[in-house]
Parts: C-alpha cells; structure tokens; sequence
C-alpha cells in the first residue's frame, strides 16, 4: 500500500480526564461505571450510536448462563444490568439465570442510564484513530474522529475495551492473532431478528438448534438449496411474535481489516434472507408468514487480537478449575471455540474442542485474575472484554458477555485506583485492595 504522510496540523486536546475508555460494549460500560463511581472523571468513547456492543448494536438474541447451575456467578454491575433488563421483559420467568432472551432496544437505555447515572461522559459515533506514545512505556494521547474531525484526549489511564485491542496494539504492546498453527479466525456471524412469527408453532414445534437431530436445518441442508447456511442456528423470542437468531457462519473475517468486514456484513444480510426462506419451506407453522426485520449493525466476531498480559491465563488453568490471589471475577462458561479441531494439554491428552464441548459440572468455576488485564510493556493502559490475555481455547469461554462485564468493572475500578497514585501504573495496582472494594460493590470471588 502506498503512504501518504500528514502535513503539520494542530488539533484540539482535551487534557483534563482521569480515565478514558474506548469502546462502549459490555466491558466498556461497566469500566466506565466502575471508574467514574470510584470518583475519577471518566470519558467513554464508542464508534456507534449505542452502548452495549453484542447485545444491542449486533442483535445477540440471549445472554450466555449467569449461573454455574447452582448460583449467579457474574454479580456487582453484571447482575445489575441483567436484572434491570429482566424486569422490563414481562415474558421472562424474573428466577431465570441462564439463556435469557435479550430486548436491544431496552437494554440500549438500561445501559445509557447506567453509563450516564455514574458521572461518566459518553461520546458516540468516534473512531479511535491513532495513539501517542511518551517513550517510556505510556500512552499520553489518543486521537479519535467524528463530526467534530479530528480531536486529540489525554487522560491518566486508558481502557481499551474495544475488542480487538486497538489501543494496546497500536501503543506497542505485543500480542497473538488466531490459531497457533495457521493464525485462522472463529468463524462470524450476523445475527437478525424475524418478526411475524407464530410463537405458539415456534414455543411448541420442533427446536431449530442444529444439535437437535430432528432440527429442521438438516434437511435444509441437505436440500442444497441454501448454500449460505450451515448447521449453527440459535433463536429466542425476545418480544412478541419477535425471535432472535444467531445462526450460520461466515469464515475468513479479520475484524481488524475493514474491507473483510464490509463483504461479511453484505454477506450476513444475504444469510438473514436465506434463512428466511428455508424456515419458510421447512417450518411453515412458524415461519410461513415471517419476515427478517432487522440484521444488525455490528457484525459478530468471537475472537481477533489477545494482548500478552503479565499472565496469560492457560487451558490448563480452566481444566484445573484454578483460582488466583488476584482474581478479579468467577467464569463458569464452557469451551465454545467455533471452528477449532484438537488441543493437546501438557499431559499428552487431546480434547476435541470444536463448538460446544467442555463443560464444568454445576458449581463448578475458575478465577480470572486482574493480571490478565495489564499488557507486558504499557505502563497506564488496562484491557478488558475478549482481547484479554489468555489462550486460544480458553478465549472461547471469557469471550462472552457476562463474563466481560465482570471483566470491565474491575478493569474501571483498576484504572481509577491507579489515576489516582503517582506514575499511573497499572501493574502496581493494589490487587488486595482492588477484590476488597469488588466485593463491596456485591461481585461474586473465593
């Protein structure tokens, strides 16, 4: 590619900020909130018009469990946000913990009343552009665009919860992509709403997941009339006559290479309709006269960029079901690696980790400790979400959105406690201190 260089410019700074993050998904809210309760002025800066990333902007129909089938698992904000959207969904039995259905649209204000109601100040539709670096393993400046051009922020620590560790990355700090063996990616997904459904076939007819042998996408596909499709479908009704889907894959999507994103999202629209028309011919009960609603504005990317942290939490370490001095929060998920084949553990046994495997037994979970927060080499930035520094096969399983959340209030807690000490480093964190005030604010650890 050619290279074009910048001519001189000035542009505003804003200078007076204790802690920014970027990126408003699940980490990104509750690291805002965390921050600013803690008393630090806090900015939050998110790319779209909405906060709350996967469940609102890319249409996840339903949270992963909050339980560990015995107990609620993700408590403090996590648990507050999913009991604030459950009591605005009427439908939902209110003892639910796990695989409960998600209204965006609800969840949009839950989250922007949350985000707000802490003091933070939130900036939407702004790009992260590019990061400034002090030389001495700090990141002093960010620059970001919107409608205003171009603006420079400065704050004491920065959270980068974007998902694809932008700010890390492009600070220096060092990190893996993909598999081990040949980089490849999880597979994406576009989620979609259908609207017109008849709930009661839907409720009572045969269940759509492609692990029930009787799912009508088998012989969707073995029709050969849907080459778009594969056996990844899942769908909750999250309003009436309303159901949400995650369903099909779509391979080869780097999130960090904005052309690859671009076709996938043409491709997910073209995979809503498809669909559609197969549920049409294949479950007329109830989806003879549905129709694809809406497809969501942010494409679904289970994994990019994992920071190098000062841990890199193992599969061993989940398999061990291991607890830390440091931890921050409990994560009880199984291994969901979409697309992955075999793992060899240190003890010559191989696991077949493709979708939907290991599981821990009810009241089973393990730690995740604060070091897995803190990038090798950047000395004010903390990451939070699924960039986190933790194997491959165990990103499958700390992906997910609860476990985000309880990652990004630790990480705003964090952020805060270190703008307020001198050097701002993140790594000196007082991690006693730090599970001391989670367990205040209600968050579940051993």
């Amino acid at each position: 590619m050619k290279q074009y260089t910048l001519k001189e410019r000035a542009v505003p700074l804003q200078d007076h900020w204790d802690v920014i993050v970027v990126g408003g998904g699940p980490s990104g809210c509750a690291a805002a909130v965390s921050s600013a309760r803690e008393g630090a002025k806090t900015l939050l800066i998110e790319a779209t018009g909405a906060l709350g990333g996967m469940g609102t902007s890319g249409l996840v129909p339903a949270w992963t469990p909050f339980s560990d089938q015995e107990k609620m698992v993700y408590r403090g904000l996590a648990q507050t946000i999913f009991e604030d959207l459950k009591k605005e969904m009427p439908h939902i039995d209110k003892s639910a913990l796990d695989w409960v259905a998600i209204n965006s649209e609800k969840l949009k204000r839950i989250y922007d009343r949350l985000v707000t109601g802490s003091g933070a100040q939130v900036l939407f539709n702004t790009m992260l552009c590019a990061v400034d670096t002090d030389g001495d393993g700090g990141v002093s400046t960010v620059l970001v665009n919107n409608k205003g051009g171009l603006t420079a922020y400065k704050a004491a620590v920065y959270v980068d919860c974007t998902g694809d560790a932008d700010l890390a990355a492009w600070a220096g700090a060092e990190f893996l992509k993909g598999d081990e063996e040949d980089g490849s990616l999880q597979p994406a997904t576009h989620c979609f709403t259908m609207g017109n459904v008849d709930e009661y076939a839907y409720k009572h007819g045969v269940r759509l997941n492609g692990e029930n042998p009787t799912s009508p996408i088998h012989a969707i596909l073995a029709s050969g009339k849907f080459p778009l499709l594969d056996a990844h479908i899942c769908s909750t009704i999250n309003a009436p006559r309303t159901v949400g889907f995650n369903a099909s894959h779509i391979n080869g999507v780097d999130n960090t290479d904005p052309q690859q994103v671009s076709q996938a999202l043409i491709q997910g629209r073209n995979i809503a309709e498809e669909v559609r028309r197969a549920l049409a011919e294949f479950h007329p009960q109830a989806f003879g006269n549905a129709y694809v609603a809406v497809t969501a504005p942010l494409l679904g990317i289970r994994e990019t960029r994992r920071i190098v942290g000062d841990y890199v939490l193992q599969l061993e370490d989940y398999v061990e079901r291991r607890s830390f001095e440091d931890e921050i929060c409990r994560n009880s998920y199984f291994i969901d690696v979409h697309g992955a084949r075999k793992k060899k553990l240190d003890n010559g046994r191989e696991e077949d980790f493709d979708t939907h495997v290991m599981k821990y037994r009810a009241g089973e979970s393990h730690g995740i400790p604060y070091r897995i927060l803190t990038p090798k080499g950047l000395r004010n930035v903390l990451v939070a979400g699924r960039s986190v520094s933790c194997e491959r096969t165990v990103l499958g399983s700390v992906r997910v959105m609860p476990a985000c959340l309880a990652m990004g209030e630790a990480a705003g807690l964090a952020a805060a406690m270190a703008a307020r000490a001198e050097g701002h480093d993140v790594h000196a964190v007082d991690t006693g201190l730090l599970r001391k005030r989670l367990k205040e604010e209600g968050a579940f650890l051993l």
